[in-house]
This record gives C-alpha cells, sequence and structure tokens, in this order.
C-alpha cells in the first residue's frame, strides 16, 4: 500500500495540543518577565536600553507577521473579487487592510490597537524593568490585568462586576497595594523603585485597554497580533532608528554584539508575540476563557519564585502576601464567573 503521510497535528489529539499550548503559554509568560528585567535592569550589565530591547522585539515579531499579514492580505482580496460566499460582509469591509497591505486590518482599527497594544505596552513595561524588580513586575503587570480589564469592561462593554466578581477585584487591590504601596512609601530612599511599579500599572492599564478594544471590535487574535506589530514596524522602527542616527538618544542597538540583538529579536519578538500569541489562542480554543485564566494565575507566582532563583531577588513578607491576594483574587473571580455562566442555562430552562 502507498505510503501517505500525516501533518505533525494529525498525530495529536485535541488535548494534548491544549495542554500544549497551556505549558507553552505560561513558561514563555513566565520567562518574559525574569528575562525582560535580566537584560533591562542596568545593574546586571545589559548592554541593551529598553527602547532598544523593544526596537529587537518589534523586528523579531516583524520578520514573522508581517509576510503573514501581507498573504492573509492578498488571500482577503482574492476571495473578495471572487465574491466567495464564506467571505463575511465584515471580511469584505477590512480586504486590503492598511499599512502597505501588511496589517490584515482597517487603518483606524490598526492605529487603535497598534498604539495600546504594540507600542505603549512595550515602551512602559520594558522601562519598568530598569528600576523595580521581576517580582514587582508579576504582581502588577499579569496579576492586576483583570482588575484593569474589568473597571475599563463597564464603560466600554456595558458590562456589570457582581458582588462575587467584586470580591476577587478587591482582593487583586489588596495585593497590588502591598506591593506598590509599599514601594511608594519609600520613594524617598533614591532606589526608585517606586517608578517601576508605576510603569508596570501603566502597562497594565494599557494592555487591559488593548484587550477591551479587541473584544468591542470583535477583532480575530491572529489578526490583531499581525496588526499591532505592522503598527509598531511603521511607527517605531523608522522613529527610533532616526533618533539612533541622529545620536539623540543613548540607544547601542546598532554598536552592541549581534547574539545579544539576535537574542532579544527571537525571545521578545519571536517568542513573546509570535509564539505565545499563538499558543494563547490555541489554549483558549481548548479550555476556554474562564479555565485559562486560572491556568495563568500561575505566572505571577512563577515568575516571582523563578526570579528569586535565578536573579537573586528576595521575596519580602508583602510581595508574598501581595502574590497571595492577587492569586486568590484571580482564581475567586473566574470561579465565580464559571459558576454563574453555569447556572445560566439552568435559568433559562427553569
Amino acid at each position: 500500500m502507498p505510503h501517505t503521510s500525516k501533518p505533525v497535528g494529525a498525530f495529536l489529539s485535541p488535548k494534548l495540543v491544549g495542554l500544549l499550548a497551556a505549558l507553552v503559554t505560561v513558561l514563555i509568560w513566565t520567562s518574559f518577565i525574569v528575562i525582560a528585567r535580566a537584560s533591562a535592569d542596568p545593574a546586571r550589565g545589559g548592554v541593551l536600553s529598553p527602547f532598544d530591547i523593544v526596537y529587537a522585539r518589534v523586528w523579531g515579531a516583524s520578520l514573522i507577521l508581517l509576510p503573514w499579514g501581507w498573504w492573509i492580505n492578498q488571500r482577503d482580496r482574492l476571495r473578495r473579487d471572487e465574491g466567495s460566499p464564506s467571505f463575511t460582509i465584515a471580511a469584505r469591509d477590512a480586504a486590503g487592510g492598511s499599512l502597505l497591505g501588511f496589517s490584515p486590518l482597517p487603518l483606524r482599527t490598526t492605529i487603535k490597537v497598534g498604539l495600546f497594544g504594540g507600542v505603549l505596552y512595550a515602551v512602559l513595561a520594558y522601562n519598568g524593568f530598569v528600576f523595580a524588580p521581576a517580582a514587582h513586575a508579576s504582581v502588577l503587570m499579569p496579576g492586576s490585568l483583570p482588575l484593569w480589564t474589568a473597571l475599563l469592561a463597564v464603560p466600554f462593554l456595558g458590562e456589570r462586576i457582581t458582588p462575587a466578581r467584586a470580591a476577587g477585584l478587591v482582593l487583586i487591590v489588596g495585593g497590588d497595594l502591598l506591593v506598590g504601596g509599599a514601594s511608594l512609601l519609600n520613594a524617598l530612599d533614591g532606589s526608585g523603585i517606586w517608578r517601576g511599579d508605576v510603569l508596570f500599572i501603566a502597562s497594565a492599564v494599557v494592555w487591559s485597554t488593548y484587550s477591551v478594544l479587541v473584544r468591542r471590535l470583535s477583532l480575530d487574535a491572529v489578526r490583531a497580533t499581525i496588526a499591532i506589530t505592522a503598527f509598531a514596524f511603521v511607527v517605531f522602527v523608522p522613529a527610533y532608528s532616526v533618533l539612533l542616527l541622529a545620536h539623540a538618544v543613548p540607544g547601542r542597538v546598532f554598536t552592541a554584539p549581534f547574539h545579544d540583538v539576535a537574542f532579544q529579536m527571537f525571545f521578545q519578538g519571536v517568542g513573546s508575540v509570535v509564539i505565545s500569541g499563538i499558543s494563547f489562542t490555541k489554549m483558549i480554543q481548548h479550555f476556554g476563557p474562564v479555565r485559562s485564566t486560572m491556568i495563568t494565575a500561575l505566572v505571577p507566582g512563577l515568575s516571582a519564585m523563578a526570579a528569586a532563583v535565578f536573579l537573586g531577588e528576595p521575596l519580602s513578607w508583602n510581595l508574598l502576601a501581595g502574590l497571595a491576594l492577587v492569586t486568590l483574587g484571580i482564581l475567586f473571580g473566574v470561579r465565580q464567573v464559571a459558576a454563574t455562566r453555569a447556572a445560566a442555562p439552568d435559568a433559562a430552562r427553569a
């Protein structure tokens, strides 16, 4: 009998694909915090500035996502011209994309999501790692995302915060105050940690804004990821290149050893943007949004522990307490959402 080859995915069960996607997502999200701190902290002898890391991140992601975006646009144009019945009205309106055909979304949408998810988030987050430890980022970035997303969803998505969900958010606020509040109280000690904490909080707010925009505009995850990368490539890369060539900023991305730049391009761009974006989408498809949030609730604690092991960062009592409160707040909130959704069909039948 003739031998027929099968794609690799055909040998993997949906459950195994979901578990692998969850493992990859948690691993990359955890590594992102530790590696970003190790790379951006001046005391650790890093050769690249935070803006250099953003520059490498955008280039690394663009090498994969921009050709992908161009291919999607060409496919959409072909379907539109052929009048394919599977080509929805929304997709027909977006056919052709924007930004020279590299973004698969219309220009206004690309600017909206690209500003928050592509440029501001990366600039704020990487600059935060200059001042504050990775463990602070663990609490104030992924740990507080449910808080800011829930608060922004009220005015922009019309969602309602139930008493049970509010209790989970209060726990997250308590954890944030234990970590960020302590650094603000010591703002005059000269360490500057409070500056990093403020930048981490701002980056969480910015990413939550991007998440709410994606939900409000009903955007596809892959198209949105390509669009924010295309926007960052068109806006940030030329502007920063001109500033570097004019010696207007102290960046070293053009003079640093190639292996340092290539590593950031691979991990921050290909890993944190492309691979984790795909794995997170696969995880959502298998586990659903509620269970996926419970899985990613492991990230704050794991990244703080990894920072203690690999970076030698101390785990103070207020940091451990903050981690515990944030993790409990996330788990409590999503469990209540799951219980509410499970009860909804019963109420409808009644």
